[in-house]
Parts: structure tokens; sequence; C-alpha cells
């Protein structure tokens, strides 16, 4: 099966969301919902990559939000959506991927199913998006007085993701712009091909692919997470390193001077190691060494922020989210306390989650056994995620 690119859309302004922020960005269970929607598509096997169209005055924004994901430069979007949507595709020409989908960056919840089911249509058609079948009766009005009811039979909602073999699409979007009517009408992606000659078919979407428009929306948001049937899962790690030549150890991705260094494959984090291992664990996959082998020379010298973030991605595949870390790193030296705060921060860099979620402590062991004796430094730590309950939940990983 072809994977396919994904280029999502988040250059609007969003003037009916109202607030500070652009919808894109506000909070929605303690992460942007920006952030919930990149990770749902990094976390399809099917996605080969995300490509974010963002506003030329949301840099800032949009830097703390990818904070920690493996992403390419995002590209500045246009006048219209249109516009955005086209510079994204041009970003894609030199991979020149056989797929894409175009999705909007305010619609957080799509199920992965309805994403795989949209890219294999792209093996028989050009095009394909996610819509749900009009079912409440339809009336038209004329100064708010009911004018003739409107047959509701073939009718349906657009959603995204909206899929389509990149050239054809390309190529539509290129035409469109070229146009002297600035392609008026053309009300989203699927328009546009329709435009340019090319047929798009109806693949059922879901009920939960609703978009973030309005405050009201985000609040209903807000509780479709906290009532999806979803149970806790809590997991545990543990991690020891020797002490070797060096003069800086890694600990939960700060650097700390230190008169020797840690012994491992990847860059040794104890901190990074126990921690992705507690989040595996709460997913019943394994553990680390399972998915990072230690006889695999590209994880040599690795940075151990990428073993997390994979584990947070299985998370986010399974339609998970994370709760809340502990870590404690077992040592008499180096001294943790003066970074403390930094390294729960990079913690909550790379999960993408708030400070608040992270917890980071140490202690000895009164100079007992090999941390006592200074030969290493160990690491414990507890995770706990949210994964949808049911036989979905062993699904995925």
């Amino acid at each position: 099966m072809t994977a396919a690119s994904a280029l999502i859309v988040a250059a609007g302004r969003g003037h009916r969301f109202g607030g500070e922020l652009p919808k894109q960005y506000a909070p929605l269970a303690g992460r942007p919902v920006l952030r919930h929607t990149i990770e749902n598509f990094l976390g399809h096997p099917e996605i080969q990559n995300v490509i974010v169209v963002i506003h030329p005055d949301d840099r800032a924004l949009y830097d703390r939000t990818s904070a920690g994901l493996d992403l390419p430069e995002p590209t500045l979007g246009g006048a219209t959506r249109q516009d955005s949507v086209r510079r994204g595709l041009e970003t894609l020409v030199a991979q020149n991927p056989s797929k894409v989908l175009i999705h909007d960056a305010a619609r957080p919840f799509v199920p992965h199913d309805v994403i795989s089911t949209v890219i294999q249509a792209l093996d028989r058609d050009v095009g394909a998006i996610a819509a749900l079948p009009v079912v409440d009766s339809l009336k038209r009005s004329r100064d708010s007085i009911i004018s003739e009811a409107v047959e509701r039979e073939g009718l349906w909602r657009a959603q995204t993701p909206q899929g389509f073999r990149f050239r054809e699409i390309l190529a539509a979007h290129r035409e469109a712009a070229e146009r002297v009517d600035g392609s008026t009408g053309l009300t989203d992606d699927a328009a546009v091909a329709q435009a340019a000659g090319h047929s798009v078919t109806l693949i059922e979407g879901a009920t939960e692919i609703f978009k973030v428009t309005t405050a009201e929306d985000l609040e209903r948001a807000e509780r479709w997470l906290s009532s999806a049937a979803l149970e806790t899962r809590t997991g545990s790690g543990f991690d020891v390193h020797r002490f070797g030549p060096g003069d800086f150890v890694t600990l939960c991705g700060i650097e700390i001077p230190h008169s020797a260094g840690l012994q491992g494959h990847s860059d040794a984090d104890v901190g990074l190691h126990a921690l992705t291992d507690a989040i595996l664990g709460a997913l019943s996959a394994g553990d680390i060494g399972q998915h990072f082998p230690p006889s695999d020379p590209k994880w040599k010298g690795a940075d151990s922020a990428l073993f997390l973030r994979h584990a947070m991605e299985m998370v986010t595949a399974r339609g998970g989210r994370f709760v809340h870390c502990d870590i404690t790193l077992i040592c008499e030296a180096p001294k943790v306390g003066p970074h403390r705060t930094q390294m729960a921060a990079r913690v909550a860099e790379i999960l993408g989650c708030s400070l608040d979620r992270v917890n980071v402590k140490a202690t000895t062991t009164e100079r007992l056994g090999f941390t006592g004796r200074g030969e290493g430094i160990a690491a414990q730590a507890t995770a706990s995620i949210q994964l949808p309950s049911g036989p979905s939940a062993q699904e995925g990983g």
C-alpha cells in the first residue's frame, strides 16, 4: 500500500472563534488543537511525512506547538486558504509523493480508519474526501421564514481529510490560481479538483471530525475527550548506565558537566530511557530494546528524545493521550537539583504537554550499592496514559 503525505492547513485567523489566540493554537486538554491534529497524522503508519502551512505571524506560536516533533520547516500561507494549500503543495514537489491528504488544522479528531480508507481510495480514484450524509430535514428561508423544503437525498457534509493523487491536485491548484476570476466559488480542494475535470469520491467520515470554529466548538471538543470511553493505564520503567570517559552526562535531555560520561549505545540518557519504557509498559508494547535494538548501529549515539517521541506517537496512534509522568534519578553525583526545572521543561517539550504533567526528582542511596560507589547512574519512572477501552485498546502498537 502506497504511503501518503499529509498537508495540514493552519494559516487561518479564525475570526469567528474570538479570543487572543487563533483557534488552532487554543488549548485543548492541555495541548494546542494543532498539536492534537499533527500528532494524529504523525502516528498513522501510512503517513510518510507531515507538512504544516501556517500564517506568517504565527511562527512563534507554531514553534511552541510543534516543539519536540519531527517536522520539516513549516510553509507560510497566502491570502486565502486556496493560496495556502497551493503553497503547501509546492513545498512537496521535491518529494513528489504519489498521494497527498489535505486536512484542516482545526479538526483534531480523525479516526485512523478514515485516514486509511481515503488513502486506499486513491489507488482507484484521483480524489476522495471524508464526508457525512445529511440526515436532518433541510429548509430554505427568506427573511427567516421557510420558503421551501430542500430534498436531502444525495446531500453530504464535506469534511477533511481530502485526499488526491499529488500530481493531479497540484496541477489543478496551479490552474485555478491562473484563472482571471480568482476561482470564485471553489470552496474546498474537492471543488478545485472538479474544476479541473476530475471526479472525487465520497468516503464516509465520522461525527468526531467536526471543525473547531467557535468557542462553543472548543467546549464540545473538551466534552468529547472527556466522554470518550478511556481507561487509565500506568507503566513503570527502570534503566542504568555505568560511568566512562567523558566530561558531561545527559539526563532527561539536558547535558550536565561532570568528571565522567555515561556509557551506552545511544546518548545513555537514563531518565528518558526509563520514561520511554514506562510509556511502552502502559501500552503493553514491550520495552525500548525491542523498538530500538542496541545491536542496530543506526542508534549509536542517538538522541534519546527520538525514543520518547516514538513511544508518544504510539500512544496517539492508539487514540490515547498522555496524562502524567514522574522520573527519579538515582546517583551521588552530579547534583541534579540545579538542573531539575530545565529537565522537566525538556521532557514536557518532547512530550508536547504542559509542564505541570511532568515531575523530575533525584535521590541517593546513602553511598550504598553501585550508585553509592559512584559507578553509574540509575533512573526509574512511572507514566500514566489514557487509551480507548474495550477490544480496540489492544490494537495498534
